[in-house]
């Protein structure tokens, strides 16, 4: 087969692939985007009736996996050397305050050794009457930094893994503090700017026919637009599914990007753990080893809608999985998307 014959098959496997993942999943919305070497396929579906604006064209709640645009400006800075990993949180935050023996660091803070909790302790009370629709609204900034300097964490920094958005969310504002720049500011011009993220990728909600609408875990009944409060670095992203494809491909392809030396780094395992070590993670993502390569994929969820960020250097490969409904047990959304991006294999032209 001829090159040409060569690309228009595998596009059409591609396509073919992505409409079953598409089917697999039970949502209101479904987009799959496949990016193999700068090919890209996008497929699209649901059990809602399309909408006046397509599927693809919507901006999407990516809820966590926006921590990996917050690893990658934390990368950036280090670059620049604007700071390092081993500056103390605290230190940052409240120049007065004494770091003390063994400070949370910022390395701590983005790889979840941090030792503390999932959420702030007093996040709780005020976020159960919204916690189907909205619970980090009414948690401001000032709040989520006054909660770490009072934090007395159970475990010394670096010593357990546990996964925190308040850790993320505190380095979000760390690195404002450090900058003296508003984090929105610091993140669109450090990072969206330079991989040309302005036009999909917005860092809170803009309303109908430019965001997706989420539903509960019954799949028909709407949710509001997430409204992240202080935990901007932990989950403020919702973009279109372009958007997110091309800033996966800039993780491909480090060498022709302006974060060159920051996508590099956030590719370099720097945490092992769990049974044998076997779930490693780099500044940003989880890295699992795949078929004579290595996947790197982020999920994210928010109170209506479910996201799959994931990339394979070995096959030039980038995945994208967004729904609109919110992540449950039964949901086979994450699965279809780590199976693909496992099972796919480079295709030489």
């Amino acid at each position: 087969m001829n090159r040409s014959g060569h690309h228009h098959g595998r596009h059409r496997d591609d396509a073919a692939l992505l409409d079953a993942a598409v089917r697999s999943v039970d949502a209101p919305d479904v987009v799959f985007a496949l990016s193999r070497h700068g090919e890209r396929t996008v497929r699209s579906g649901g059990t809602a009736p399309p909408g006046p604006v397509p599927r693809d064209a919507l901006r999407y709640e990516i809820g966590s996996a926006s921590k990996t645009f917050t690893g990658l400006l934390l990368a950036d800075l280090i670059h620049r050397r604007v700071l390092t990993g081993n500056d103390p949180a605290a230190s940052l935050l409240d120049p007065a305050r004494p770091p003390g023996p063994r400070p949370a660091t910022l390395a701590h803070l983005i790889t979840h050794t941090s030792g503390l909790p999932p959420l702030p302790a007093d996040f709780y009370p005020q976020a159960l009457p919204r916690w189907s629709t909205n619970p980090y609204a009414r948690y401001p900034p000032e709040r989520v930094v006054r909660a770490f300097l009072r934090a007395r964490p159970r475990h010394r920094p670096g010593t357990r893994w546990r996964y925190s958005n308040f850790g993320v969310a505190v380095l979000g504002h760390t690195l404002a503090a450090a900058t003296g720049t508003p984090w929105e500011h610091l993140l669109t011009e450090r990072v969206l700017r330079p991989l040309g993220l302005l036009d999909g990728t917005a860092l809170r909600p803009t309303g109908p026919g430019i965001d997706a609408t989420g539903h509960r875990a019954d799949g028909t009944t709407p949710t509001p637009p997430l409204y992240i409060g202080g935990f901007q670095a932990a989950g403020a992203v919702r973009a279109t599914p372009g958007d997110l494809l091309t800033f996966l491909e800039a993780h491909l392809r480090p060498d022709a990007s302006p974060l060159a030396p920051a996508l590099t780094e956030v590719r370099r395992p720097v945490l092992r753990r769990g049974w044998n070590h076997a779930h490693t993670h780099t500044m940003a993502w989880f890295h699992h080893p795949a078929h004579g390569g290595s996947m790197y994929f982020h999920m994210g969820a928010t109170s209506g809608q479910t996201a799959f960020l994931g990339f394979r250097p070995d096959s030039g490969t980038a995945l994208v999985a967004l729904s609109t409904r919110r992540h449950s047990r039964a949901d086979t959304l994450v699965p279809t998307a780590y199976a693909l991006l496992g099972s796919s294999k480079d295709h030489p032209c």
